[in-house]
């Protein structure tokens, strides 16, 4: 850090400078907010002896990032809690933060480097419809979010779970999102533009909500398992 840095670094912000500085990208913050998002102990402010809260730069980004993620990803609390104490809220893909939005393409070797796989895993788990790709120029081209999925699949399988089995996972997944689009559908089908983009944002939560369901489902599961 140079030497010009350290002291912005350093520099403390009361609560209301703070609210202030977020209101440009967050309008619907507030100090009540920023109270209650400290009572769940998603950050931790110092204080005076008088029990003023102090904010360092590093709290603001916190901040910034608890509320973006709530935002743009619709995470709640819990989860976006679980992800700033594992380090991964500053890091993580932002995959799901637009769903009409596309992703930068990948070719097999790139899907393969990224993704500690071999070709032949990875036309492996293509044949099962674990992975799905288009042609292009007679070319297989990948998604970016299919490298994760790939990993994860090599992650089971150095359990023994094999694509044949990860296949129940694509199977719930196809379920899941055949109830949203008899949801959603008709609305993202429609020609009116402020209708679709509104029936993205509904989308986008209804899909969030549904993937917490089925994780809390699955742990109650895991919980049982291990009692």
């Amino acid at each position: 850090m140079s030497t010009t840095e350290a002291p912005s670094r350093r520099r403390l912000l009361t609560i209301g400078t703070v609210c202030s500085r977020l209101k440009e990208d967050f309008p619907d913050v507030s100090i009540s907010k920023i109270r209650y998002l400290e009572d769940q102990g998603l950050f931790t402010p110092r204080r005076t002896q008088g029990g003023y809260r102090l904010f360092s730069e590093d709290d603001v980004e916190r901040l910034e990032t608890i509320l973006r993620l709530q935002r743009d990803e619709f995470l709640p609390l819990r989860v976006i809690k679980e992800e700033l104490a594992a380090g991964a809220g500053t890091q993580r893909k932002r995959r799901r933060a637009a769903v009409g939005a596309g992703e930068e393409e990948l070719d097999l070797d790139e899907l393969c480097e990224r993704a500690g796989i071999s070709p032949e895993r990875a036309r492996e788990l293509e044949d099962f419809g674990l992975l799905e790709s288009r042609l292009e120029d007679g070319h297989r081209v990948y998604g970016e979010s299919e490298v994760e999925i790939a990993a994860a699949c090599e992650a089971l399988a150095r359990f023994g779970i094999g694509a044949r089995n990860v296949r129940a996972f694509r199977t719930a997944a196809d379920r899941e999102s055949g109830l949203l689009e008899a949801v959603i559908g008709p609305a993202l089908r429609s020609r009116n533009p402020e209708r679709r983009r509104d029936a993205l944002t509904d989308l986008q939560r209804l899909a969030q909500s549904a993937q917490e369901l089925a994780d809390l489902l699955l742990w109650r599961n895991v919980r049982r398992l291990a009692d």
